[in-house]
C-alpha cells in the first residue's frame, strides 16, 4: 500500500509556550505554502484562535492556498492530560475543555467564514474530555495522538467516549502522529521515538530512515501506512538565539528546540517532501483523512 501523508503546521506563537511572539506565523508561513504550492499538496494548519484574531490575514493566506484551517486551542494553552513535567505547565480542568474549544473555534470560524473540523491539542496532550467536547462540537478529525507515548492505536481509529486511547463508536477521527516504533526507545516517555524536529535537526534523508523502517513495520502488520507530522511556521523563520527576554523575565529554548529553523527547515521540507513522493505517497489533509476512514 502506498502511504498516505498528513502535514499539520501548528499555527503558535514563535516556539511554543515559551514567547509571546508571532513572527514564525507572519514570516514562516509564507514560506511553508511555496513549498507546499511546489509540490502540489495539501495540508492541515491549525490555528490558535489568538493568532487567528491578530492576523486574519495569514488564516485566509493559507485558505486561498486550498489548505485546511483547523483549530489548536485559544492561546495553545494544555488542555489534555500531562505526559510529562514541565514547569509552570499544568492541563486545564476537564470540565474546562468544552468552553476553551468553542471560543476557540468560533474565533477561527469567524476569521474563516466556515466552520472548521479538526483539530490538534498542542503537545499532543489530549485526553477523553477533549474527545468527547471535539465530537459534541461537530468536529471531525483529531491529530492529537502521541504515538510514541500510547504507543498502541498505530493507525487512525474512532475513539470511544470512556476513554479516547482506545477504539469505539464516536464519529470523530483520531490520528496518530508519526514515531518509529521500531526504534528501542531510551527515554522514559518514548519521546526519542517521535519524529519532531529531525527533519530540521538530522535532515530529511535521516528523518526518512526512520519512515522507511515503520513502512516495512506497517507492511508486515498489513496496515494502512498513515504518517502524521507537526510541524511549526516559527520553525520556518531564523529564531533568536540565547536568551530571549520579555515581560518580566527571559527564557533560554534547549538547543535542539531552535536548531536549524530558518532557511534550513525550509530546504530539508522540500527534500522530504520530494522523497515520500518517490516512495508514492499521497498527502491529504485531516479533514480529507477523515473522509476515507
Amino acid at each position: 500500500m502506498k502511504p498516505i501523508v498528513v502535514f499539520g503546521f501548528d499555527m503558535e506563537t514563535d516556539i511554543g509556550s515559551w514567547t509571546p511572539f508571532y513572527q514564525g506565523l507572519l514570516k514562516g508561513t509564507p514560506r511553508i505554502l511555496s513549498v507546499l504550492a511546489k509540490h502540489k499538496i495539501t495540508s492541515t494548519f491549525f490555528f490558535v484562535g489568538d493568532a487567528a484574531r491578530l492576523y486574519p490575514k495569514i488564516v485566509r493566506m493559507v485558505d486561498r492556498a486550498g489548505h485546511e484551517v483547523g483549530c489548536h486551542t485559544l492561546y495553545h494553552e494544555t488542555i489534555g492530560d500531562e505526559l510529562f513535567p514541565i514547569p509552570g505547565i499544568k492541563p486545564m480542568l476537564p470540565e474546562e475543555c468544552r468552553h476553551r474549544i468553542e471560543v476557540a473555534s468560533k474565533i477561527v470560524n469567524k476569521v474563516l467564514g466556515k466552520k472548521t473540523t479538526s483539530f490538534r491539542a498542542p503537545r499532543l496532550w489530549g485526553s477523553t474530555a477533549m474527545l468527547n467536547a471535539l465530537e459534541d462540537l461537530g468536529f471531525t478529525a483529531d491529530a492529537s495522538y502521541p504515538l510514541y507515548f500510547y504507543e498502541k492505536r498505530l493507525v487512525p481509529y474512532h475513539p470511544s467516549r470512556k476513554d479516547w486511547t482506545r477504539e469505539g463508536d464516536m464519529k470523530i477521527l483520531e490520528i496518530p502522529n508519526f514515531a518509529d516504533m521500531t526504534l528501542k526507545s531510551k527515554d522514559p516517555y518514548g519521546r526519542d521515538r517521535d519524529q519532531w524536529p529531525l527533519f530540521r535537526t538530522r535532515g530529511a534523508a535521516a528523518l526518512m530512515k526512520h519512515i522507511d523502517s515503520m513502512l516495512a513495520f506497517y507492511e508486515r502488520k498489513k496496515l494502512p501506512p498513515v504518517i502524521c507530522f507537526y510541524m511549526h511556521p516559527w520553525e520556518f523563520h531564523e529564531m533568536p538565539q540565547g536568551l530571549i527576554h520579555f515581560g518580566e523575565g527571559a527564557v533560554l529554548p534547549d538547543p535542539f528546540i531552535i536548531k536549524n529553523c530558518g532557511k534550513v527547515a525550509v530546504r530539508e521540507l522540500d527534500k522530504l517532501i520530494s522523497l515520500l513522493k518517490k516512495r508514492g505517497a499521497e498527502f491529504l489533509s485531516c479533514r480529507a483523512l477523515s473522509r476515507r476512514f
